[in-house]
């Protein structure tokens, strides 16, 4: 590394989860011994099979990270060298699909290299993604991912990041492809960063949700934006979920399968204005 090294320095550690490597650990495990929300296991699992990608929650640990947890101890097996993320642009800045050519991505567990050469065959066969770091620099929703990486894979590993502010289904078409394409003879793991329905109900956040996860682990797209429009699903991260879905089908996936779903209201008792989490791997 030299002095013109490109560094992502976390812009929500001490936030949304703790900037104290052994405090972020600490809760990194319990939330894999979580009993009711988490998979109640530590990783590595005794999984084999072949899973091609994740949808994954980005709130506050507190909230989500059990329900998140259960996704990655999942993959926990799993031999991946690169993993590509892809998340809403909650922010706005930059360009509609952006991605990170280059650089590190540092959290309180330490530096992730970003594979260059991934993300530039990732934008090479897009005809919308564009290199830009800005879009990068506030957002939480691939950050929030990356310490749970680094907790189950012990060895060297590298990071694709794209966010989107542009989420619909040409969109999501155009990245999926690009990504199955860039990805087809690597070791990669996918990430989709989503959080479900925003501030309803507990009840209506689970019966608008039930019905958008039956669409995802159908790896149906044209059902999936059916759906979220009927239903007007508050998904953040819609374009990431159809991105992601479009990927691992392409590259041999057949199904989704729910590992857990809950809401802030199941978590912390407050039932009146919920946000919901789901944790899906793609098989």
């Amino acid at each position: 590394m030299n002095g013109r090294t490109k560094i992502r320095r976390p812009a929500v550690a001490g936030i949304f989860y703790p900037n104290d490597p052994f405090e972020l650990n600490w809760a990194i495990e319990r939330s894999f011994k979580d009993q009711q929300f988490g998979p109640n296991h530590m990783p590595p699992s005794k999984s084999k099979r072949r899973i091609y990608g994740i949808v994954s929650p980005h709130a506050g640990y507190i909230y989500s990270s059990a329900v998140a947890a259960n996704g990655f101890y999942e993959v926990s097996s799993m031999e991946f060298d690169d993993v590509v993320m892809i998340g809403p642009n909650h922010y706005g800045i930059g360009t509609g699909a952006a991605i990170m050519s280059s650089g590190l991505w540092e959290t309180p567990l330490g530096q992730v290299e970003i594979n260059q050469d991934l993300s530039l065959a990732i934008s090479k066969n897009s005809e919308i993604i564009d290199l830009d770091d800005f879009a990068h620099s506030k957002d939480h929703c691939l950050e929030v991912q990356l310490p749970f990486v680094q907790y189950i894979k012990k060895k060297k590993f590298r990071i694709v990041p794209i966010v989107l502010i542009m989420q619909d289904r040409q969109t999501a078409d155009d990245i999926g492809r690009s990504i199955a394409q860039a990805t087809v003879n690597t070791n990669s793991l996918l990430i989709a960063s989503s959080d479900f329905t925003h501030y309803e109900s507990n009840s209506e956040a689970h019966r608008k949700d039930t019905e958008l996860i039956n669409a995802i682990l159908s790896l149906d797209i044209l059902k999936f934006y059916t759906t979220l429009e009927r239903e007007n699903v508050s998904a953040c991260g819609y374009g990431a979920i159809a991105s992601i879905m479009t990927a691992a089908k392409k590259l041999g996936a057949t199904k989704g399968e729910l590992l857990k779903y809950a809401t802030s209201g199941d978590i912390i008792g407050d039932t009146n204005t919920v946000v919901g989490y789901s944790s899906i791997v793609f098989v």
